[in-house]
């Protein structure tokens, strides 16, 4: 999906990140940080503006680097990298929260982990479809709640930055797509 104009030249469609499984995911823990900051965290703990920044880091890079990927591929694997790098500081953020209040992260095998895989697989999911667990009023499962939906995030901004990367080895970036456009436009002219 384009946001854009069309484009019937050298730049391919982009900006199509509301589709991105990524996007998605990392939507729900913006509002899910948000909402946890808000309950747990004093708005003068300097803590809960990181927080709140990293989840908002994490679902706007992707937005950019989305939009970045019609003319530049190096840029979109970049902020996509950012992304993930905003989640994985948010999610240590969240570890360090439980550890502060002696709190398990909960194991693979945890019968409420197992419970938010099968949620995590719904198609269309959104902040709804994991609410009861966000707004748990234990704050041990909230907080797990979060961790479990940042790691899926995670992992699906590893698959996502390789794919870009396999994309770019395959296709090249806006560079070779103009020379193969203007090779096109010539037809072999020299």
């Amino acid at each position: 999906m384009q946001t854009g104009r069309p484009s019937p030249g050298f730049i391919p469609p982009h900006g199509g990140y509301a589709s991105l499984a990524s996007y998605q995911k990392s939507l729900v823990v913006f509002q899910a940080t948000r909402y946890f900051c808000e309950r747990f965290l004093s708005v003068k703990d300097r803590t809960f503006d990181q927080m709140v920044q990293a989840a908002r880091s994490g679902k706007q890079n992707i937005i950019e680097g989305s939009q970045a990927s019609g003319t530049s591929k190096e840029m979109e694997i970049k902020l996509t990298s950012v992304a993930r790098a905003s989640l994985e500081e948010l999610l240590e953020d969240y570890r360090d929260f439980l550890r502060a209040r002696k709190i398990p992260e909960w194991e693979k095998t945890h019968a409420h982990a197992q419970r938010l895989r099968q949620l995590n697989r719904t198609p269309g999911a959104n902040y709804d479809t994991f609410q009861k667990g966000i707004e748990h009023p234990d704050p041990g499962i909230c907080c797990n709640v979060i961790i479990g939906l940042i790691k899926v995030t995670c992992f699906l901004l590893d698959h996502q930055i390789a794919s870009l990367e396999n994309a770019f080895l395959d296709q090249g970036g806006l560079r070779e797509a103009m020379t193969r456009a203007r090779l096109r436009s010539r037809g072999g002219r020299q």
